[in-house]
């Protein structure tokens, strides 16, 4: 199969704003860059003679658009900026005395973080490109291909994506991991991702993974840590506001990809109705709340709440506007709706409750919990009608 994806993102016009588009390996960012900006004023740092000739000498970028300005309606990309994080310095010189404009393309940011680069004085916005969402796939979203496989575009195209998982894996290994010098022992890193994938969607508790991978708890918290920095996962906070009950205020932990959190967990094919294809479903539902918060600049934030009985909601976009919970079921019963209906005790203001689930039609309970099935939540999401 072969698809084109419309994506959500919508990047600023050529010349009107310098920025930095972060995103996992594999999402899209170079060829949406292409879309948008064309190759006119591109530099790819992936290209080992680009790559050497500005690690030894960043001035020739300066040089370079001294020379030959681009236009005031041009963008100049620069790919995979966080391996020669000195062009910044040259980049915000060129900013700032020429008033030319960058789009500054990277998988990760914490080599740039980690050698105190210039970043840009604030003068960059953040954009951040997720894998794709079933808001950019079109009317006909399948929804086990997407749980299988996962959401690089690539990968999901693919008719046998478990050696490209594995490909992808690795290379994050070697290119992010490795090349970068981001940890000492890289096996015991490896062993770090087989073991921390089995936390997808969970409070992560850090002793019982270091004592898995044989390293000490503080290695485990900054693994987890380079992998929110090379964003191959993120942090689901607790909502913590105004609580009547005790509540758990540790975060949740999501990979970016849950066809990547299949390999490493050595999930096997999923399917409908097992507790594993649940699991992944809740991924799923995470990664389009998350990619729509940051598409639409949605403030509020996203969060979970659990008191300390085990009582939960698993997402609340911001402050109690909407409290959504993720289950796979073909049919939600009373025990579904538990989270829902506890949490309008301490929270009365919640404005909406849903469950996000695969029955085959809408309908609303008596006190007003919205049941959606999954093909309607995101087209009601994607379409700004939920919030």
């Amino acid at each position: 199969m072969k698809c084109i994806f419309n994506r959500n993102l919508k990047l600023p016009p050529p010349g009107e704003e310098t920025f930095f588009l972060w995103g996992p390996r594999q999402t899209g960012k170079s060829t949406l860059l292409r879309e948008t900006y064309g190759t006119d004023h591109w530099i790819d740092l992936l290209k080992a003679d680009e790559f050497r000739r500005y690690l030894t000498h960043p001035e020739s970028l300066r040089e370079q658009f001294e020379a030959e300005p681009p236009g005031p309606a041009q963008q100049i990309v620069i790919d995979e900026i966080q391996k020669v994080p000195s062009l910044l310095d040259e980049v915000h010189w060129l900013i700032e005395n020429r008033g030319l404009h960058f789009a500054l393309c990277g998988s990760s940011a914490r080599k740039v973080k980690r050698g105190a680069a210039n970043l840009l004085g604030g003068r960059a916005i953040r954009y951040e490109l997720h894998g794709i969402t079933a808001g950019e796939i079109g009317a006909v979203v399948d929804l086990d291909r997407l749980l299988n496989h996962g959401y690089l575009p690539r990968i999901y195209e693919a008719s046998r994506p478990r050696r490209m998982l594995d490909a992808y894996i690795a290379d994050y290994l070697k290119e992010e991991i490795a090349a970068e010098g981001l940890v000492r022992n890289l096996p015991a890193f490896s062993d770090f991702l087989d073991v921390s994938a089995l936390s997808d969607g969970e409070i992560v508790n850090f002793s019982n993974i270091a004592r898995e991978c044989g390293v000490s708890s503080h290695t485990t918290k900054s693994h987890f840590q380079i992998l929110e920095d090379t964003l191959l996962g993120h942090w689901l906070p607790a909502y913590r506001k105004r609580p009547k009950r005790r509540v758990i205020g540790a975060p949740k932990f999501y990979f970016a990809d849950v066809g990547v959190v299949n390999r490493l967990a050595k999930r096997g094919e999923l399917l409908p109705g097992s507790e594993l294809y649940g699991k992944a479903f809740e991924n799923w539902v995470f990664h389009e709340l998350s990619a729509y918060a940051s598409y639409e600049e949605f403030e509020g934030g996203l969060s979970y709440w659990r008191l300390a009985s085990g009582v939960e909601v698993d997402f609340i976009l911001g402050d109690m506007q909407v409290a959504i919970e993720a289950k796979s079921s073909e049919r939600i019963t009373q025990d579904h709706l538990r989270g829902l209906r506890t949490i309008v005790d301490d929270h009365p203001r919640v404005r909406r409750r849903i469950v996000v689930c695969r029955e085959a039609r809408a309908r609303k309970t008596r006190d007003g919990i919205e049941i959606l099935p999954a093909t309607t939540f995101v087209r009601r999401l994607w379409a700004g009608d939920l919030v």
